[in-house]
């Protein structure tokens, strides 16, 4: 038996994506302040790169998170909870037979499993109904597998 589930951010751009729209913006941005600056007005060319600068900074911290994921994996080995933020990557293995499966309280209601004293929260990209709904699969999951072993 071998259940997946990833939860991952909604992101409309690729980091990959985010780079070529920002050379575009870029070159647009550049070529009016270059103009601005052959008529001796300097003041608009520097204020252009301040703004491009902070546009920059600004789609880097996108680009940086925007693989952004929790990844859990049930087999008969085990299972296997994957959390990636940014240049981080952690993993814990949980014993499927004692793991609990619940909602936290309060805002946001993140998605727990525990098992032998080992607490692992997830569900940060994700809406509530999505969290929900993966609380529901893997319970069925888990129980499938107690039935089984």
């Amino acid at each position: 038996m071998h259940r997946e589930w990833t939860l991952q951010r909604n992101c409309s751009l690729a980091p990959r994506q985010v780079a070529l729209a920002y050379a575009g913006l870029c070159a647009a941005a550049l070529a009016v302040g270059i103009a601005f600056l052959a008529r001796g007005v300097w003041q608009v060319l520097a204020f252009t790169l301040v703004e491009l600068a902070l546009v920059g900074t600004a789609l880097l911290l996108y680009a940086r998170h925007a693989t952004d994921h929790e990844r859990i994996a049930l087999s008969d080995d085990g299972l296997l909870v994957e959390c990636v933020r940014a240049d981080r990557r952690s993993t814990v293995r949980l014993d499927p037979l004692w793991t609990r499966v619940g909602l936290a309280d309060g805002a946001p209601a993140l998605l727990w499993l525990e098992s032998r004293g080992t607490r692992v929260a997830i569900g940060r990209f994700v809406g509530e109904a999505r969290r929900r709904q993966v609380a529901r699969e893997l319970r069925q999951a888990l129980r499938g597998m107690s039935a089984m072993g």
